[in-house]
This record gives C-alpha cells, sequence and structure tokens, in this order.
C-alpha cells in the first residue's frame, strides 16, 4: 500500500471521533428533550383549557428555550470556572490538577515566539498573545453571558405566560432576572455542576479509568498529580 495513502486511523471520522460522538449524543438528547417536553406543555395547556399545538410551535416557546438555555448556562459556567480555578488551584494527587511545580502549562509562550509551529497569537505577540493565552476561558464565559442572555429573555416570556394563564400581567427580561424564580432554576443547575466538579477532581486522585484521558495512569501512586 503506497504511504501516502491515509490509514483508517488517519480519516476524518477517527481524528475527531471524540467531538462528533459528544455532539451527536447532545443532539440526541436536545431532540428527545424537545420532543417529551413539547408533549409536556400540550398536556398542560389542555389541562388548563387551551388549545393543543404542533412540535415546531413548541420549538418557539419560552418553555423549550428557557429550559435548554439555563442547562447550557450552568454547563458553561462550570468550564469557565474550571478552566480559570485550575489555572491558579492545585489538588495534589487528581488526575485534574496541575504539578504542583515545574508544569509545562505555566511556560511563558513568549519563549516560543520564533517557533516556526507555534500558533499566530504566539508568532505574533502583543495584544492578540494576551487574548490568545486568555482564550479557552474567554470563550466559555462569553458562552456562559449569551446562555445567561438567553435564559433570562425566554424565561420571561415562559413566566409571562403564566402570569396570563392567571390572569395576571407579563414581565420583561430584567424583571424576571430579579424574581426569586430565575435564580431558583440557575442556583438548582450551577450547584449541580460544581458538585460534579468537586467530585472528579477528588475521585482521580483515588480511582482510575485505563485509557482516558481524564485518569492518571493506572499504576501512578495516588500522591502523583496528573500531567
Amino acid at each position: 500500500m503506497d504511504d501516502r495513502t491515509p490509514s483508517r486511523k488517519d480519516s476524518f471520522w477517527s481524528r475527531n471521533a471524540l467531538s462528533l460522538t459528544a455532539f451527536a449524543i447532545f443532539a440526541v438528547a436536545l431532540i428527545a428533550q424537545s420532543l417529551t417536553g413539547w408533549r409536556t406543555s400540550v398536556a398542560d395547556a389542555v389541562q388548563h383549557g387551551g388549545a393543543s399545538f404542533g412540535y415546531w410551535t413548541y420549538l418557539t416557546t419560552g418553555h423549550f428555550a428557557e429550559a435548554t438555555f439555563e442547562n447550557w448556562e450552568s454547563e458553561f459556567l462550570q468550564m469557565a470556572s474550571f478552566v480559570l480555578l485550575t489555572a491558579y488551584l492545585i489538588q495534589r494527587g487528581s488526575g485534574e490538577s496541575k504539578k504542583e511545580r515545574d508544569d509545562p502549562r505555566d511556560e511563558d509562550p513568549r519563549l516560543h515566539h520564533d517557533d516556526p509551529d507555534a500558533p499566530w497569537p504566539v508568532r505574533r505577540g502583543g495584544v492578540w498573545l494576551y487574548l490568545y493565552e486568555r482564550s479557552l476561558f474567554l470563550a466559555f464565559l462569553l458562552l456562559f453571558i449569551g446562555s445567561f442572555v438567553g435564559h433570562a429573555i425566554s424565561g420571561a416570556h415562559e413566566y409571562t405566560a403564566e402570569q396570563h394563564l392567571h390572569g395576571e400581567a407579563g414581565i420583561g427580561a430584567w424583571q424576571f432576572v430579579r424574581t426569586a424564580e430565575f435564580w431558583f432554576q440557575s442556583f438548582q443547575n450551577w450547584q449541580s455542576e460544581f458538585l460534579a466538579v468537586g467530585t472528579i477532581v477528588v475521585l482521580t486522585v483515588f480511582l482510575r479509568q485505563r485509557g482516558s484521558a481524564e485518569s492518571k495512569p493506572v499504576h501512578e501512586p495516588h500522591r502523583t498529580t496528573g500531567d
């Protein structure tokens, strides 16, 4: 076989299998959420004397958008916080933590500005490098802010719809953010995300999963922090 012919392991699908699988599961779960949410919303509307409505109409409702955005919001907050906290804090022995000293991730990228294989911002320097060396956190922060705003707007629509059912006036997004309902929805998701983060940080000190990037090598002592 010609050495230049890409092997099956070098195919697009194999090189991107982890992300493709994750996004596929996400898509299936989102569709399942929308279908079950539609059935729930229709049943609730009929119970209150309203009319049934179609699936595509449901996708434009606050019920679907609010449930989606409030979960995305907590996920992106978790990731933004985890990225930032692991830059400064350590957990000895955890596979999710940097080494206590001499970790290569702390190396100044400016030492590599002449490396031809370094990313463009590293070679360019200046404000581009300043932003790039914080880009992962900033990306998750922007995604969190976008989801937070989406939660506020869609939540206000859903809250208003419920108010109208009881003959009361609706409210806007800013007013909804000031309600206990908005923060109840947020905090019930936020607390679970940080519980999950704390759990994996501690469990990876003592437990292993052979072959996983989230685990230390199985033979490593408990005191060894992840590379």
